[in-house]
């Protein structure tokens, strides 16, 4: 039994601090016994690591607990600027939605309150039912209560500002099967047809005014915490879609920034500014200009297209005689039926293969820098 209790403390991982052990035949004495009988056997002059064996109040180590991640979050929330409403609370765990880089920069911030909250709210479950037995008055127990509350709402509101929510369309298909296969119910009926979408995703298929409604609504009409919401869900998505194709990407940033100095420099209305919002995000969503080229009908034709316009292999290329979008359209269509035509299984990663790609890259653009440069977007590209 004592090698048993010894097993469910027995760490595994960051996640895990400890184990519970339930007594349900009132044992416990005797393994009290057994620890006494053990530890009194111990050799303590080998030296190293201290043999002995501790056990530990439940109650009280789990208010321990509780109060250091209630101090954790407190520190970590610190300097974030009065009067600490939900704005305040966007542009330290955010930044400043002027400042492309800073969504990135802020991410450890981010980070350690969502691990935070998570530590609060398995210090608190551990002993919820407990609070007064723990040691904590009933003041305290409602001030805990309340604290637990405002960090969940923060912990929400900043995954929403930064477009860090989860999305579950990943796993819609492991879903469906799990459900298919296990569960019977009846014939589902769908109440929305706008379920488990993201902020910008709802936009474009429900219109900016209902996405704000639905999922911005917590933010009470400040119209400030909902302009960088919506700022930053749109920056994080550029963020992660720029290495696809980062010259589409880029005007879209900078489009983005245009949008940002009009609303700081109160230049345009409000109603303006979510129209603008609105085209924006359609256009981010789509991830390609809707007046491009009808030979451009793949992400890769299409990336490879955007990249190259304005490009000094564009410049030198045999068709300098024709305009640079068709010298460019040109260069694209070539270079995507190249890659297709000697691309191998499981190239991504196998030096020799990508050289072979690299070298049909090369007998288009004749030029190291601008293939290494465009090899990059193409080995982001699913259908290659």
């Amino acid at each position: 039994m004592f090698q048993a209790i010894c097993r469910v403390n027995r760490l595994d991982g960051e996640d895990k601090d400890f184990g519970y052990i339930v007594d349900y035949k009132d044992l416990f004495k005797k393994v009290e016994n057994a620890i006494a009988v053990y530890t009194s056997e111990l050799d303590h002059s080998a030296g190293g690591v201290d043999p002995e064996v501790l056990l530990q109040n439940r109650l009280k180590k789990g208010k321990e607990r509780l109060d250091d991640a209630l101090e954790a979050l407190a520190l970590l929330c610190q300097p974030v600027e009065p009067p600490e409403g939900e704005l305040e609370h966007i542009h330290y765990f955010c930044g400043n939605t002027e400042i492309a880089a800073d969504l990135q920069e802020r991410e450890p911030q981010r980070a350690a309150l969502y691990k935070a909250t998570v530590a609060l709210v398995r210090a608190y479950a551990n002993i919820a039912d407990e609070l007064e037995a723990a040691g904590y008055s009933s003041a305290d127990v409602g001030r805990i209560k309340k604290q637990l509350d405002h960090y969940l709402n923060v912990r929400e509101i900043i995954r929403k500002a930064s477009g860090e929510t989860l999305d579950l369309k990943a796993y819609e298909a492991d879903m469906r099967h799990l459900i298919d296969t296990y569960i019977e119910a009846d014939e589902p009926r769908k109440i929305s047809p706008f379920d488990n979408m993201g902020l910008l995703e709802l936009i474009v298929k429900s219109g900016i005014a209902n996405a704000i409604a639905s999922q911005l609504g917590g933010l009470k009409g400040n119209r400030n915490a909902i302009a960088e919401t919506i700022e930053n869900n749109v920056r994080s998505k550029i963020i992660k879609e720029h290495l696809n194709d980062p010259a589409y990407y880029e005007r879209m940033s900078a489009l983005l920034d245009e949008i940002i100095a009009a609303r700081k420099a109160k230049a345009i209305a409000y109603e303006e500014l979510l129209r603008r919002y609105a085209e924006l995000v359609k256009r981010v969503e789509a991830g390609h200009a809707e007046d491009a080229p009808a030979q451009l009908n793949t992400a890769g034709r299409r990336a490879l297209y955007n990249n190259l316009k304005g490009s000094s292999a564009v410049a030198g290329a045999n068709t300098a005689a024709a305009p640079a979008a068709d010298r460019a359209l040109d260069l694209a269509i070539r270079i995507d039926a190249a890659v297709k035509h000697v691309r191998s299984d499981g190239w991504r990663g196998v030096q020799a293969r990508e050289q072979v790609i690299k070298g049909a890259m090369y007998g288009i653009l004749q030029d190291v820098a601008e293939v290494e440069r465009l090899f990059l977007i193409i080995k982001q590209q699913g259908e290659y």
